[in-house]
Order: structure tokens, then C-alpha cells, then sequence
């Protein structure tokens, strides 16, 4: 791709007297309009600023700004923003047409983008940030014609205001394009205004349809629509010749007057100028954390820990501090069918799981003050019987409602982390616990068995879930006995030593197919890990499968979190099996699927995966870098700190062009070679819990031990 259009030097776009606008007027026919649907999930930007007072949040992916979010992060406001280019007669082209490449644009890892665009003829630069001091995004626009023929430049909007892009309704007003719904408003603004604006209903007459069916025209004017799925277009005062740079705003409020006034109140502001304060907030930030630790040498290396402080620090909602959510996106069904997803979710929420890797990432790389936050999150968000959702809205609402034991069981570890032993933090702690302890599950089982494993597909006895069920109540007897409250400890000590004597008993196996030695499965439904027990793996996979058939990794928790050691030989003979079973090699390095014949990923030919359509075969589970994490934990247990650092290097060797780390990466099967293999799906990209493991990976290295380990729980089962 040929270098970026420089910045410097370039005719700024005259006042606004510039041509004669065209006036919208009249309602648009045909509503609502196709039904809203989310971009994909592989994000190239994720960026917001650092301060209260800019309850927004903005991605990129495809070459366009994709997704925003306000007033909170669990709440989408609108699905794509980006530039419609043409010559009026012979093309008419999206920035997500044609070639396209996302970098950094600001200093020492500050969260602001450009994006490089080239089309027919054409060639566009794009910056985006957000306004420290107000609910906007700001857009730097310059374009230039190539040929030196005059270019006509439109700005197009998709609004999802509140979650759901299928009723708002859409108006002009002061100058800006503003859209609507019963709880928030957006409004579209550029700098010197628009010469012309139209709004419609998706795939009807919206502005990109009429401009691709008229050679580049509008032929139609409409002024009003909605309630339903309307998309705005607006013409900057643009040529790409005389007139090439341009400032476009897209301000948020709750009512349309304030939407309004945010987003020409930013415009006033400038782009240099909000730009400048987003980056000082950032690098005060950063400043004020350690430096990278010594591990990582070289400059990418650096880069990718600082973005990754970055991923996780954006991730806070504002409004609810200590909330933050697992990734800024929608992966495949998640954002486009209805019937898996009635409301848009999932990963756009707070999950107990994730907010414990988050945290304890956080507190690696020296943000106390965010870990304790996402403590404090947990105590608010804590369900009255004790036990924590399976995820919840960052206001705390409940949204999946499953119940998952290790999502109860690991805010005791990070209250553990951070030495929380106070009356309050040890009251909700022990009602999770008495939750835990009580527990007793549809078909009769007590707990640690788990009417869902981390993976969220199985009830059964799991190593991984009755590892932190273990360590959980091991954790808060030690909190409590530093809170003065020893005495009443017994009975959770008692319960986790019981479950640690019988765990190989629920789940090793001594007559699997995998190996004549005992094996950790990844799961047993009946607590008999030699019984043939069969279930569905789901996702796609037909037919029954041997509970003794199926192995993952996750008994390497037993080891993280003390409950085994490193060398013992169950643990030792399972990791030989994983390897032969579940692991790829790839251009970065050894990965590893969730579990055997795992089916949550892309389609063969690399569609999205989809569980609700019959047509839908196959769909295959790719690698995970977070294993490669989990991995080198367990190498520097054993002492091979070498393996260890070699598993840093297979993460980041996953990280996109803007050092965003995938939830999966493509493997050696379809539909490689057509895409890279090692390299992100169209997964959750970014992944807090990735971008955490690297983190905690990272000063893992630099201080020779996990740094998340509970020495309390190794005293107690490995040298006591």
C-alpha cells in the first residue's frame, strides 16, 4: 500500500459560504427499513478519553468508524460512520470499498487512530478521538483527487441510539443531522455544514443506496424519518482539490437540543485542539504507572504492553466505575441475529470471570486503584442470594442468568489479591461462599458441581471451576482471619478440603480413550470420569460424545491456583494429552483450542458462526492466546522460564496492526491459506481477558512466579 496522504500542508476547506446547500424537506417513504445489524467484531480502534465528563466510547473496523458507544458501554448508539466518495458519474465508493490501513496517530500509546484510505481515483485520511470535555467524537477528514478532477464528499451515519437501531427516528435541526429515540439523541455536524442531506430507511432509500442506484446523486431530499432503521447522509463541502480537510462531529445527549449543542460546541473546540487534551490525558495516565517490565526489550514489545493498559483502562464504563466489560464488539450472530441475540450482547457486559482477569491484569501493570474499583463493581453488582450473573449490564442488571460457580468464586480471589479483608467486603464474600456451599443443582447435584463451566456450554464437575471454588474459600478463610473474623472460617476450610481430596475422583479418568494413565477430562456430568456418560457438545456438533473423550486445559487452574503442583503426574500426563489433542502450530507459535471438537467459531469457509440457522453445518472453534498465557503461568511453576517467555512472544505475535489481541486466531484448517493463520478471527478483537494475560504474563516473567498465585492456598495443599 502506498505511504499515507501527509497532514501537513493542506488546504483547510473555506468558510461556509461554499456552494448553495440543498434544502432536505418532506418524510421519507417506506419504513422501518431491513432490520439493524451490528459490524463485525474484529476492531482495529477502541478509543475514548480519560475523563467522566465524555461518556462515550468509539471502534473502527473495515475501514470505518464502526461502532459507538453512550451513555455507557453496554450500550451501542450507532453502527458505522464513515465517507461515501464520488465522482458523480462513474463511481461511487465507501471508505470500507477499498483499501484500507489503521495506525496510531497520537504519542506514547494514547487511543487515537488514523486511517488511510484509497479508492478510485481517491485518497482519504481519517483521525479519530473523543472530546475530553463532553460526549462527542471527533473525525478529522482530508481528502484528495489523484487526478485533479473534483470529487463530491458525503458523510454517512447509522444511529443505534439505546441498544436498538430499528426506532429512531431522524430530523434536521441548527444545521446538523439529529437522531432520536426515548432515551438518547445523536447529532451530525461538520465544520463548515452540509451542501446537501437526505435521510432514509436502510436498504430502501437511505443516502447509500440512493447514491449507489443514481451514479452518485441524490435524487431525493427527505428531511424526516423514523421510527425505524434510518441512515443519514450529509455532503461536506469538499472537492479534493481547492477543498480537502474538514472537521466532522457526532456529539451524543439525551435529548436532541443537547446532542446538539455537545457536538457544536466540540466543533468550536476544534479537532487539534480536543486532540491534544485526549493525548495529555492519556500519557498523565500512563505516567503514572511503572514502566514496562524489563522482559519486554524491544520497542513492539513495549508498545504492545502499553496498548494493552490502554484496552484494559478504556474498558471502565464511567458512569459505573469498577465495570468493565469483556470486549467492545459483537462477534457474528451476537450482532445480527435477532434470535440469539433479542438484545445486543453479550460481550459488551460485565462478567465476574473477565472482571477478575481485568483486575488482576490492572494490578500487574500497578493500577490498584482500578482493581479495587472493579472490586467495588462486584459488591454492588452481587445478586441478593449471594451468587453473581452469569453477566450483567455495567449497571448491574442481570442479563444471562445461568449460574456459574466460578463467577461466584473468583471475586473472593481478587478481594484476596488486594488484601480486602474489611467488614463490608467480607460480608458480601461470605454470602457468596454460603451461596457456593448450599448450592444444589437442578438434577440434584451439590455444588462444586456447576450448572455451567468457564466455557458456559456444560453443567458438570470441572476441574477449572472447582480449582477456583477450591482456592475461593481457602482465599476468604484467610481474608476473614486478617478481618478478625477466624473463628467462623472452619466450615469453609472444610469444604475446600474435601472437594480438594475428591476432585480426581469427579474428574480423572482411568479408562479414557486418550491414555492407560489417569487423565483430567474437561468435564464430567455425573461425577463418574470412567462411566462412558454421553452429552452434546452444541455448537454445531452433531451426535453425542464420551464425557472421557473430551479434554481441555483447564486443570492447569488446579497448578495456577495452588492446589496441585507443577509436577504432578496427572497434571504432567493431561498437558501430553492436550498437546496431541488440542494444540496447533502456527506462524505464532503453539496455540490451543477451549476442547476437543470445540464448534464456536467461523464456518469452514469463514462465515460467521451461527447456531440458530439449520443451513449451518459446521463451524469450527479456533486457537485461543489466552491458553498460550495460561501455559507459560504453569512453565514458570515448574521453573522453565525460558518455554515461559516464549509464550509471551506466541500472544503478542497474535496482535494486529494497531496491537489489538484477538479472543481467537485462525488455525490450520478452512479457510486458510485464504486468510492467515495465527492471526485474529472475526472473534472478539480486542479481548480484555487477552490483553490481561499478556500483562500478567508479562510481570510474571519479571518476578520469576505468577503473580496472581495464592501462596495461602499452596501452604495449605502443597507445604503444609
Amino acid at each position: 500500500m502506498a505511504a499515507p496522504v501527509p497532514l501537513a500542508g493542506v488546504a483547510r476547506a473555506e468558510s461556509a459560504g461554499a456552494g448553495t446547500a440543498a434544502k432536505p424537506s418532506g418524510e421519507a417513504p417506506g419504513g422501518p427499513g431491513t432490520s439493524a445489524a451490528f459490524a463485525p467484531a474484529d476492531k482495529t480502534g477502541f478509543g475514548t478519553s480519560r475523563t467522566k465528563e465524555s461518556p462515550v466510547w468509539f471502534t473502527l473496523q473495515g475501514g470505518r468508524m464502526s461502532e459507538t458507544y453512550y451513555p455507557d458501554l453496554s450500550t451501542p448508539a450507532s453502527r458505522q460512520t464513515q465517507l461515501v466518495i464520488t465522482d458523480g458519474k462513474t463511481f461511487v465508493e465507501r471508505l470500507s470499498d477499498g483499501e484500507a490501513r489503521t495506525e496510531p496517530c497520537l504519542q506514547g500509546g494514547a487511543p487515537g487512530y488514523r486511517l488511510t484510505s484509497r479508492g478510485t481515483g481517491w485518497s482519504a485520511v481519517t483521525r479519530y478521538v473523543t472530546d475530553p470535555e463532553r460526549a462527542s467524537v471527533l473525525i478529522d477528514v482530508e481528502v484528495r483527487s489523484e487526478t485533479g478532477a473534483p470529487l463530491q464528499v458525503f458523510v454517512l451515519h447509522d444511529p443505534s441510539l439505546s441498544g436498538e437501531g430499528n426506532d429512531d427516528s431522524a430530523f434536521p435541526q441548527d444545521g446538523t443531522l439529529v437522531a432520536k429515540d426515548k432515551h438518547a439523541a445523536s447529532a451530525l455536524a461538520a465544520q463548515d455544514g452540509f451542501t446537501e442531506s437526505t435521510v432514509g430507511y436502510l436498504d430502501v432509500n437511505d443516502g447509500w443506496t440512493q447514491l449507489s442506484e443514481n451514479n452518485g446523486r441524490l435524487k431525493h431530499h427527505y428531511a424526516t424519518a423514523g421510527p425505524g432503521n434510518v441512515v443519514q447522509v450529509g455532503r461536506l463541502r469538499l472537492d479534493g482539490c481547492t477543498r480537502t480537510r474538514q472537521t466532522v462531529v457526532l456529539g451524543f445527549g439525551e435529548k436532541a437540543a443537547e446532542a446538539v449543542r455537545t457536538a457544536k460546541r466540540s466543533l468550536r473546540r476544534g479537532f487539534d485542539a480536543a486532540a491534544g487534551a485526549y493525548e495529555r490525558g492519556w500519557l498523565e495516565y500512563l505516567g503514572g504507572l511503572p514502566k514496562a517490565p524489563g522482559c519486554l526489550r524491544t520497542p513492539s514489545d513495549q508498545a504492545l504492553y502499553t496498548a494493552s493498559v490502554v484496552m484494559l483502562a478504556a474498558s471502565e464504563d464511567k458512569l459505573n466505575p469498577g465495570a468493565f466489560i469483556a470486549s467492545p464488539s459483537m462477534p457474528w450472530a451476537f450482532g445480527t441475529d435477532r434470535g440469539i441475540a433479542p438484545e445486543t450482547g453479550s460481550y459488551h457486559l460485565v462478567w465476574a470471570r473477565d472482571l477478575y482477569h481485568i483486575g488482576t491484569g490492572l494490578l500487574a501493570a500497578g493500577d490498584r486503584a482500578a482493581a479495587d474499583r472493579a472490586m467495588d463493581h462486584l459488591l454492588r453488582s452481587q445478586l441478593p442470594d449471594g451468587h453473581w450473573s452469569q453477566n450483567h449490564k455495567v449497571d448491574g442488571t442481570p442479563f444471562w442468568t445461568n449460574i456459574q460457580l466460578d463467577e461466584t468464586s473468583t471475586p473472593m480471589l481478587l478481594a484476596w489479591m488486594l488484601d480486602r479483608h474489611d467488614a463490608k467486603t467480607l460480608r458480601h464474600l461470605r454470602r457468596g461462599a454460603d451461596f457456593i456451599l448450599k448450592f444444589k443443582s437442578e438434577e440434584g447435584y451439590k455444588a462444586p458441581f456447576s450448572p455451567q463451566e468457564r466455557w458456559e456450554e456444560q453443567s458438570g464437575y470441572s476441574p477449572s471451576t472447582i480449582a477456583s471454588a477450591i482456592a475461593a474459600l481457602v482465599c476468604l478463610a484467610d481474608l476473614m482471619r486478617r478481618g478478625g473474623q477466624g473463628d467462623d472460617a472452619a466450615k469453609y476450610l472444610e469444604a475446600a478440603d474435601k472437594w480438594q481430596e475428591s476432585l480426581d475422583g469427579w474428574t480423572v479418568s482411568t479408562n479414557g480413550p486418550h491414555s492407560s494413565e489417569p487423565y483430567y477430562l474437561r468435564l464430567t456430568k455425573d461425577g463418574k470420569p470412567n462411566a462412558g456418560t454421553e452429552y452434546e457438545l452444541g455448537n454445531n456438533t452433531d451426535g453425542k460424545v464420551d464425557q472421557r473423550s473430551v479434554v481441555d486445559a483447564g486443570f492447569l487452574e488446579l497448578v495456577r491456583l495452588g492446589i496441585k503442583p507443577a509436577d504432578d503426574p496427572v497434571i504432567r500426563n493431561s498437558l501430553k494429552i492436550v498437546d496431541r489433542e488440542i494444540s496447533v502450530d502456527t506462524p505464532s507459535g503453539r496455540h490451543w483450542y477451549r476442547y476437543s471438537g470445540d464448534g464456536y467459531g467461523e464456518q469452514p469457509n469463514g462465515e460467521p458462526w451461527n447456531v440458530n440457522r439449520p443451513e449451518i453445518k459446521t463451524t469450527y472453534g479456533r486457537a485461543w492466546p489466552i491458553f498460550s498465557g495460561e501455559r507459560g503461568e504453569y512453565e514458570l511453576l515448574c521453573g522453565d522460564r525460558h518455554s515461559a517467555q516464549g509464550r509471551l512472544r506466541d500472544i503478542a505475535a497474535t496482535a494486529g496492526e494497531t496491537l489489538m489481541l484477538p479472543e481467537q486466531v485462525w488455525d490450520d484448517r478452512p479457510p486458510v491459506p485464504e486468510v492467515r493463520s495465527g492471526k485474529g478471527t472475526a472473534s472478539a478483537t480486542p479481548l480484555a481477558w487477552t490483553h490481561a494475560q499478556y500483562l500478567r504474563l508479562a510481570w510474571s516473567l519479571e518476578r520469576g512466579t505468577p503473580v496472581e498465585y495464592p501462596t495461602v492456598v499452596a501452604e495449605r495443599y502443597l507445604h503444609g
